[in-house]
């Protein structure tokens, strides 16, 4: 490739290196030690992401294009007519794990040193605030003590509440090589539901939702009976072990939910292996008692003395490419930059001289869900919201919204059109990846740079430069005078020193001197990189081998943990679990713009247990309709036996951007973590019930299309294709006439339709041509339509007449690769099936066959349940 960049991908917390051309190519960076150039699915369509349709390009006020002095002369006298009104905790920033470490740190230096409040929270704490509470309280400090390393050399993986192959399939996948490479290695997944993680592993426990206490507690508890317990360690490094394994023993197996011989076999497993890692990502963290489930598990791991040393420790991967940049440079509420104390006078103290500032907050901030409660209460006069969708992605995402409507005044700076950005009174537009350069932080504390590639587009700004020229229109000038990201990065390792000295673990002080020119091509680096001496890790970067905690004491400590009581009433039927597919991405602002992203899972849907749909009367592709919180949703039906009998599954990625009635978090209650705050995203309580539209339908169209409006549709999500767009929908009443109807939907006033009736059955067909040219497809049933969607899809924009077009279904010399299942070679299932009946009974059969599973591997468990239905199938007949 001409002209490389290196940068970092933009996706998850996994911290990929990604070789970026202006054209848009895009191949993993062979030399990034997080990745060694493998992409997963989503990280290899970059390029397919870059288009600048849907963007932010130019300021507006009350919808109108603004010029930026104008916008920010705004913004500037609002917020600050606010602070001298109502006083600095009358205005909030609310941040993101997408913007980059240079911008959240001015944007926390403005909040907290300048206006003199910490009501500055992040979207991060929607998904990894309770790991930073759960460190804090053991370590004290927000450190994960290893590296991507030890899962190299562990001899146990235990996977916590982590879809790992779906949501972080690079280290998925490095965890399946070294399993080939050493078979004697083991994997465990402890998960309600049977995930594509699950699917590889050598045990698989589904544990009821909140259960990971008790069994950690059980764990503890045996450590003990066995002899297992590091006394060395303990009596050197550890308080608290005696309070923790008195509440460990009052734990029970009936709280779990499991069978007494799996508890037993992950027992035996766990305490006869020294080299335990134990991951956890959102099943752990969003949960009412997501900090205490962290406690657990590090308890587990300081009785052992199994943390620190290679292959072992407890390990957090985070969700978002730079929620660990955000946690280091004090972007949630309750933390100062450089993983300094609010609480703490002294480090208060430290951290205003180092900014000169003129105040500095005294006291925690709102977080995200109190945040927007003081919003919707009156008590914000002035809202930022920055690179993020909260009337999307909150708890009560529709109350979340109308707070947001309720606030005086609300700035939104981002990169396209969302949710929230409708409900802004300013709109600035900000740089997207590709364009913006600066740090990111990964989950084993690797900073690396994301660099520009492209130009930047209309008049979109960096964050940090629109955080500054505002600061600076409010008086502060001379602070915020920054010419370039390196300036603030220098600043802040600089500050990371004066955080060491004073006994804190995070310490890049090492690059406060850094040029320009060095700045430009760092490498990537894990933290700590201090001046010498080297503060609290060892040379090969993990913490905690000898101990050396960061309590006064310099000991770790350990927290009884009381698991929550079996049976916790439910106002509603199922247990709803949200969480992500494997091709998509937060709210696919980014994602959805990848046709063969969107070929998987391409509608919301509801995974149900087959018992449950018969109960329900639905079967799959039916339409079910659920209802909690006062909120509801409409959605597709996937009967699957991986998710247990009364429990529910549904992806948090659609929008109102998107679709009609697919949003999912508006159904979510108002539960936090008491410690963290975090809210319990994964802890709804639905009813659910068969949905019976009067007409379903599939369209396809050569030009963009949105979701349709209005009551008469109460379904219809729009899928971006190869060939243009795709809608499925749903109907109250059957039209008068639906080629008016189709006509409106499509935006195909003047094309000339060729229409099939059949009044009998109710059915519609109707195909679009202008010039010779299929422009688009129409199809209507009284049941959710049946034909070869992809097959559709690739008409548009060919000459196939009318007759072909709404047959649905090839010809015999054409056949249907069916449904995407490998999203980076765009291979359907149908090809698959082929090729496994032909012979291929591997994974890697299949690949050599297909390609399907040869790039980043995250298709690879479907293709081995694929591979044993197929030929269970053939068995039968």
């Amino acid at each position: 490739m001409k002209n490389v960049i290196r940068t970092t991908c933009p996706y998850c917390g996994v911290g990929c290196g990604v070789l970026a051309s202006p054209k848009g190519r895009i191949k993993g960076d062979p030399d990034h030690p997080a990745n060694f150039g493998r992409l997963c699915s989503k990280g290899a369509a970059l390029g397919e992401t870059l288009s600048l349709d849907d963007r932010v390009l130019h300021p507006e006020i009350n919808g109108a294009r603004a010029d930026w002095n104008t916008a920010l002369d705004l913004v500037a006298a609002r917020f600050s007519r606010a602070i001298r009104d109502h006083g600095p905790d009358s205005v909030a920033f609310y941040v993101s794990g997408q913007i980059l470490t240079e911008d959240y740190y001015v944007a926390n230096k403005l909040m907290k040193g300048f206006i003199g409040s910490a009501n500055i929270d992040t979207n991060s704490r929607l998904c990894m605030a309770s790991s930073v509470a759960g460190h804090r309280r053991a370590f004290g400090s927000d450190i994960v003590p290893g590296t991507y390393e030890d899962l190299d050399q562990a001899d146990l993986v235990v996977l916590v509440g982590s879809n790992l192959a779906w949501c972080h399939p690079v280290l998925h996948q490095r965890i399946m090589a070294a399993r080939k490479a050493r078979p004697a290695m083991k994997l465990v997944v402890i998960d309600p539901r049977r995930t594509a993680s699950a699917q590889g592993a050598d045990l698989h426990l589904p544990i009821r939702p909140d259960g990971d206490s008790a069994l950690f507690n059980l764990l503890l508890a045996e450590i003990n009976a066995r002899g297992a317990v590091n006394r060395d360690f303990l009596t050197r490094n550890v308080n608290g072990f005696d309070a923790a394994l008195a509440a460990a023993a009052k734990a029970s197996p009936a709280m779990t939910g499991l069978e007494d011989d799996a508890i037993k076999a992950f027992l035996d497993l766990w305490i006869n292996t020294d080299n335990v890692v134990t991951i956890w990502s959102q099943g752990v963290n969003q949960s009412a008692h997501g900090t205490d489930k962290v406690g657990a598990i590090i308890n587990c791991h300081l009785a052992t003395g199994r943390i620190g040393r290679p292959g072992m420790g407890p390990f957090s991967v985070t969700g978002q490419p730079n929620a660990m940049g955000g946690r280091e440079v004090g972007g949630l509420a309750n933390m100062l930059a450089c993983h300094l104390d609010i609480e703490n006078p002294e480090h208060r103290h430290a951290v205003q001289e180092a900014w000169r500032a003129p105040t500095i907050c005294t006291r925690p901030g709102l977080k995200a869900v109190d945040l927007f409660d003081a919003c919707a209460r009156g008590d914000i006069k002035a809202l930022w919201i920055i690179g993020t969708n909260p009337a999307v992605s909150m708890p009560r995402a529709d109350r979340v919204a109308a707070a947001i409507r309720h606030v005086p005044f609300t700035v939104v700076s981002d990169v396209t059109r969302t949710d929230t950005t409708r409900l802004a009174d300013v709109v600035l537009p900000a740089l997207a990846w590709g364009e913006k350069s600066g740090t990111v932080t990964n989950s084993e504390r690797r900073i690396s740079r994301q660099r520009a590639f492209l130009p930047a587009p209309g008049d979109a700004r960096a964050d940090w430069r629109i955080i500054c020229d505002v600061a600076a229109r409010m008086g502060w000038g001379d602070s915020f005078s920054y010419a370039s990201v390196h300036e603030i990065f220098t600043e802040y390792a600089a500050l990371s020193g004066v955080a060491a000295a004073l006994g804190r673990d995070f310490d890049i002080s090492g690059l406060s001197e850094l040029t320009a020119n060095e700045y430009a091509h760092l490498s990537p680096v894990q933290w700590p990189h201090p001046a010498p001496p080297r503060n609290g890790a060892t040379t090969d970067g993990r913490f905690f081998e000898q101990g050396r905690f960061f309590h006064p004491d310099g000991k770790a400590r350990m927290v009884p943990i009381t698991a929550p009581a079996v049976g916790v009433p439910e106002t509603g039927r199922f247990h709803l679990n949200t969480g992500r597919i494997r091709d998509q991405w937060h709210m696919m602002t980014r994602t959805g713009k990848s046709p063969r992203l969107g070929q998987h899972l391409a509608e919301p849907f509801t995974e149900i247990h087959p018992d449950d749909a018969a109960e329900m009367g639905v079967v799959a592709g039916d339409l079910v309709s659920l209802q909690g919180n006062g909120a509801g949703a409409v959605l597709r039906v996937l009967i699957s036996d991986r998710i247990p009998a009364g429990q529910l599954f549904v992806p948090m990625h659609w929008s109102a951007e998107n679709s009609r009635n697919g949003k999912v978090n508006p159904l979510i209650g108002a539960a936090t973590d008491p410690v963290s705050g975090q809210p319990a995203l994964k802890h709804g309580s639905v009813n659910a019930t068969h949905f019976r539209a009067a007409w379903y339908g599939f369209a396809a169209s050569l030009t963009p299309l949105a979701p349709p409006r209005g009551p008469e549709f109460p379904y219809g999500t729009i899928i971006r294709t190869e060939t243009g767009h795709a809608i499925e929908l749903a109907g109250t009443a059957p039209p008068d006439d639906w080629q008016a109807l189709a006509r409106k939907l499509l935006n195909l006033d003047t094309a000339d339709a060729s229409t099939l009736l059949d009044k009998a059955r109710g059915t519609a067909r109707i195909a679009f041509h202008r010039n010779g040219r299929l422009v688009g497809l129409f199809f209507a049933a009284p049941t959710p339509v049946e034909l070869a969607r992809a097959y559709a899809i690739s008409l548009i924009g060919s000459d196939t007449p009318a007759g072909e077009a709404l047959a649905g279904h090839p010809a015999a010399a054409r056949p249907d690769p069916g449904r995407k299942v490998c999203a980076c070679f765009n291979v359907g299932v149908n090809t698959l099936r082929a090729a496994i009946l032909a012979g291929a009974h591997d994974a890697a059969a299949l690949g050599r066959a297909t390609a399907a599973g040869t790039n980043c591997g995250a298709c690879k468990p479907e293709l081995d349940a694929l591979i044993t239905t197929t030929l269970l199938q053939t068995a039968a007949e």
